[in-house]
Formats: structure tokens, C-alpha cells, sequence
């Protein structure tokens, strides 16, 4: 179908109410082509996608569209799925109480128990609420850390862990043979309720939440020794205000500053231009903030609070922002170290990363004898080795972090936990001001005994039908015409996700890859540097990451300005 076949469907049905007709009559060609030209992408991720009318945006009708599908998969697993139920939480943004409201309609209509939220909750309660409700399935609307414009439905099965790549193709096939509008189910919210088909959550799933969080501290009571210690955080207009807020006071920290003006649910997001704590300038108030109040840390968490981004003073004084490889590389050391002391440093753990993460992380667990083991991008499957252990005991998980900011050392979840990474990371600030420093001596520290790891990831966005193409382009060329060397370091050898294959230039060896199959290429440099390349599977975006192994941080950080020029110049002109 066209997608002015489909604009013509929207247009005639009576299920689509005036005012998204309205809005369809009013696009112009381009926005309706845009709009219209295909359905959101359902995969692992769920949807994500722009708000507004038509089938390629974030609005009712998809949302109740895809629920209609999942709704036929749980039904297709008998009635003891459809009794366990689903879990829907959602975050501040635009249309996402109306979504999460819609969702569980459908969902009831279709004789499914619901837990719905009764109020704003993050991704990490969300995964926690599956596990604890024994639920079939979660929904989790939400679009991260997105700009305003962006919302999204994430999908998780009955783990906690977004849903499996398999059981999201049968989805997938289930939503093709339903109709959006002829084909979906629907009723009453209250009615629903009084049957008991959807039943309300909160304060006592926070409680057991919280209490579950806090189980993963290292060091209880640092601060009582640390009295004085300060920190200023924001949950930049989002879910992450109450349970951070919760947990820093139940743990101890006297002297919690908050940026009071972005304290308040906010769709629009109205003090930050993205919401997204990997930008320092989603940091902008919060590091005012600390300089105003000389703050020991900042901190903010995204929207759905599963990822924390920080700030802390350099060498120099100023307020500095550490990436997600930094605060992994400091929190895989702070727990490892910390389990040693106090003697619970099993002697199977396991730490597991993304392959596009830091390697300093692997140096550090050699030091203390703990294995680790990269997954590809998409914190899935990490939950996904998190059961395998579980069920198994080869290993005991310790922690498992992205570069994208997300990080979680418990077992209480199979996602992000931006609740918990706050409560550590600032428990771990006030451990190092107990030693006469802060996070970034930490850092510091570590590279004088493990060595300068310096990463960073160039995310570059293209939006709509060309942009989709010019990023297959970028890819495309670089499998068909790989670098052999990269400012000076000669490529050793290319891992092709997509392929499958690991090609290894100096033994001329070839090896299969076990990983899922994905669209990356990693390339392993000398000096233990690396370079890789892989289109976003949640936004428009294609992102390169480099990371380096130097003698000193003016060293590292220019050969990654280097790397970053010749990819520029190389791949993107």
C-alpha cells in the first residue's frame, strides 16, 4: 500500500478521530510521505519514533496496534499466560500516561491481566515489576533519553529483559496480519478495573524496589564518615525524582542539592535542549549548581531513569563530565576492590560489557582474577547472560555496563538501573572523599596502574527516508572498502558482525563470530586501539567509536582527535 493509500485509509475510517485527520489534511507532501510511507520498525527495542499521525509516527492507533499483537501472542501461550498478565509503566513524555492507559485497554479487552503503573516509574522499577509480579510480559513506554519529539514502547518478556529477538519476529507476524483499526480490541479503563482485569501498582512495589537496590551498596555507612559530603542531582523532568531522591536519603547522604527547575515531569523538556545525560549540556544546571555550592558530584539521570550521567572536578577545578566508559571502569574497580576487602569477591565472577565499551575494563578484572564477556550493543543481552549464569552458576555477575551510560550490579532487574548506578556512583564519590579525593583522582589513579584508556563515540544523525539510506550507504562502503591502517596504526584485523566473521590480517586466519548477527564492524588496531562502526537500532543515527591505550591523557586524546579527522574525512565526505 502507498502511503497515500494509507493517508486515504486513516482519512475514511470512523475509528480515527477528527482532530488526527485534521492534522493528516494539513501535512504537506513530504510530511506525509514521511508519515505514511511505511509502519514503525517493531524489533527487540519495541517502537521508537516521532509523535503525531500516521503510520510511521508514535500515536494511538500504532500503539494500540501493536498491543493488539503482543496480545495475540500471549493469548497463543494459553490461559496461564493471559492470568500472569503484563506490566506497563511509563515515563514524563509527551503522551505517555495516554499510551500506557491505551495499552492496558487493549491488552484487558483481549481478557489479559494488566499492572499498570499508577504514576511515572523508570525502566529499571518497570523490569523489576515483571520479576516481581511473575508477569508474562512489560511494556515500558518510553523513548529514553530522545529529544522531546520522541516517544517509544518497549517491549520485555517474562525475565525482566527486553524481549528476545525470536519472540519478537512472532509479534511482528502477529501485528502484519492484524489490521490497525478493523482488528483491535478495546474497552472501558474503569470497567476493566472493577473487573479486576487491570489492577494498579505503587508504593508498596517502590518499597520492595528500593530495598532491592539498596542490597548492592559496598560500603554501608560511608557516610557517617563522610558527613560533609555534597551532591547536587536532576532528573532532568523526569521518572528518576522520587526513587533517587529515596534512595540517597535512605542510604545516608546528608547534603543532597537539587536543580529545583527540573525537578517536575516535563514532556517538552523545557530547560534542556535534549534530556540526554551523555551531553554535558543536559549538565548545564546541575554543574552551576555544584560550583555555586562546591559540590563533591553531580549527577542526572534520562527520562525513564536508566542512565546517570556525572560531573566532578578536574585537577584544575572545574567541573568536568566522565563519560559512561570512565564511571564503568571506576565502578567495575570500586566493586571488585570493594568484595575483596570485605570478602565477597567470588572466585567465579563474571563482569559483562558491550563489545563497543571500554577495554579497560578487562584489564582491571586480570588484576583481581574475574573473567569478563562482551555481548553485543543493547543491554538485553546482558540480561540474557545475567539468566545463564543464574540458571548454570559457571559464574557469578558482578556488573554489566554499556558506554551508553548504563550500568547495573544486581540481580533484582534485567535492565539498566539508573536508581541503583546513582545510589553507587555517589557512594562511591564519598568512599573516595573518605581518601582525600574524588572521582577523578579515582580515574587518575587507575590509569597510572592500568594504563590511559581513552574512548569516544561520534553519534551523527540522519533523519527520514534519505537519511535511513545515506546511513546504509556509509556502512555499505566501508564493508566493501575497509581501511588497512588508521592514522599510523596498522589494522590487524576486522570483526564483521553481519558476516559473522573475524578476519585476521596478519595470520591471514578467519574465524566465526558466535555473537548474534549485527550490523557492526570493529577494527583492532596496534597498540591496542580499535575502531567501530555501527547504525543506532533505536534512533536515525550511525555512531563511530574509538577508543585508545596511551602513556598520558594529551597523548590519548589526540590520537582519538586523529582517529575522528580521518573517519571524517574518509567515510563521511
Amino acid at each position: 500500500m502507498t502511503y497515500k493509500e494509507q493517508m486515504d485509509k486513516w482519512l475514511s475510517s470512523d475509528a480515527v478521530d477528527a482532530k488526527t485527520k485534521e492534522e493528516i489534511k494539513a501535512m504537506n507532501d513530504k510530511d506525509a510521505q514521511e508519515s505514511f510511507y511505511s509502519y514503525l520498525e517493531f524489533g527487540t527495542a519495541g517502537l521508537r519514533g516521532v509523535l503525531g499521525a500516521g503510520t510511521n509516527r508514535m500515536n494511538v492507533y500504532t500503539v494500540c496496534h501493536v498491543t493488539q499483537g503482543l496480545a495475540e501472542f500471549i493469548k497463543a501461550k494459553g490461559k496461564d499466560a493471559m492470568e500472569r498478565g503484563v506490566a506497563i509503566s511509563y515515563d514524563s513524555r509527551h503522551g505517555s500516561t495516554l499510551f500506557a492507559e491505551e495499552t492496558a485497554k487493549v491488552l484487558g479487552a483481549n481478557g489479559i491481566k494488566v499492572y499498570l503503573s499508577d504514576s511515572l516509574r523508570p525502566v529499571p522499577e518497570l523490569s523489576f515489576a515483571v520479576r516481581h509480579f511473575e508477569t508474562i510480559a512489560g511494556v515500558m513506554i518510553t523513548a529514553s533519553h530522545n529529544p522531546a519529539k520522541y516517544n517509544g514502547y518497549k517491549v520485555y518478556g517474562e525475565d525482566g529483559g527486553q524481549m528476545p529477538p525470536e519472540n519478537a519476529d512472532i509479534v511482528l507476524g502477529y501485528i502484519n496480519n492484524t489490521d490497525i483499526f478493523g482488528d483491535v480490541k478495546s474497552d472501558d479503563l474503569d470497567k476493566l478495573i472493577n473487573k479486576g482485569l487491570v489492577v494498579k501498582f505503587g508504593g508498596e512495589l517502590d518499597r520492595a524496589f528500593i530495598d532491592n537496590v539498596k542490597k548492592q551498596q559496598i560500603h554501608p555507612g560511608i557516610f557517617e564518615k563522610a558527613e560533609d559530603f555534597k551532591v547536587v542531582y536532576t532528573p532532568l523532568h523526569g521518572s528518576g525524582n522520587i526513587p533517587v531522591r529515596m534512595v540517597l536519603n535512605e542510604i545516608g547522604v546528608k547534603n543532597v542539592i537539587l536543580v529545583e527547575q527540573q525537578l517536575d515531569p516535563d514532556g517538552s523538556f523545557s530547560t534542556v535542549k535534549s534530556p540526554n545525560p551523555e551531553n554535558k549540556e543536559a549538565l548545564t544546571l546541575a554543574i552551576q549548581l555544584a560550583k555555586k555550592h562546591d559540590a563533591d558530584l553531580a549527577f542526572g539521570t534520562d527520562p525513564d531513569c536508566d542512565r546517570v550521567g556525572t560531573a566532578v572536578k578536574d585537577k584544575n577545578g572545574e567541573y568536568i563530565t566522565l563519560t559512561g566508559n570512565m564511571i564503568g571502569a571506576l565502578l567495575t574497580h570500586y566493586i571488585l576492590s570493594g568484595r575483596k576487602a570485605n570478602g565477597t569477591l567470588p572466585d567465579n565472577g563474571i563482569v559483562v560489557k558491550t563489545i563497543v565499551t571500554t577495554y579497560m575494563t578487562d584489564t582491571i578484572c586480570r588484576d583481581f582474577g574475574v573473567d569478563v564477556e562482551n555481548v553485543l550493543t543493547g543491554f538485553k543481552f546482558i540480561g540474557e547472560k545475567m539468566n545463564g549464569y543464574q540458571a548454570n552458576g559457571d559464574y557469578t555477575y558482578l556488573l554489566g555496563f554499556e558506554e551508553s551510560y548504563g550500568y547495573l550490579s544486581g540481580m533484582h532487574a534485567r535492565d539498566k538501573d539508573g536508581v541503583e548506578a546513582s545510589m553507587l556512583i555517589t557512594e562511591m564519590a564519598a568512599y573516595y572523599k573518605t581518601k582525600g579525593m574524588n572521582l577523578y583522582d579515582a580515574l587518575m589513579e587507575l590509569y597510572a596502574k592500568y594504563g590511559t584508556y581513552r574512548e569516544r563515540t561520534i553519534a551523527l544523525t540522519f533523519e527520514g527516508i534519505e537519511g535511513a539510506g545515506k546511513i546504509k550507504a556509509i556502512t555499505a562502503g566501508i564493508r566493501k572498502n575497509p581501511p588497512k591502517e588508521i592514522v599510523g596504526m596498522k589494522v590487524l584485523a576486522l570483526s564483521d558482525y553481519a558476516e559473522r566473521v573475524r578476519k585476521d590480517f596478519v595470520t591471514g586466519e578467519q574465524t566465526a563470530i558466535t555473537l548474534p548477527k549485527a550490523d557492526v564492524l570493529l577494527f583492532e588496531l596496534e597498540n591496542n586501539a580499535w575502531v567501530a562502526v555501527r547504525p543506532s537500532g533505536t534512533e536515525p543515527k550511525i555512531k563511530f567509536y574509538i577508543g585508545v591505550n596511551e602513556n598520558s591523557v594529551s597523548e590519548a586524546e589526540a590520537k582519538i582527535d586523529e582517529a575522528f579527522a580521518f573517519i571524517n574525512k574518509k567515510f563521511l565526505v
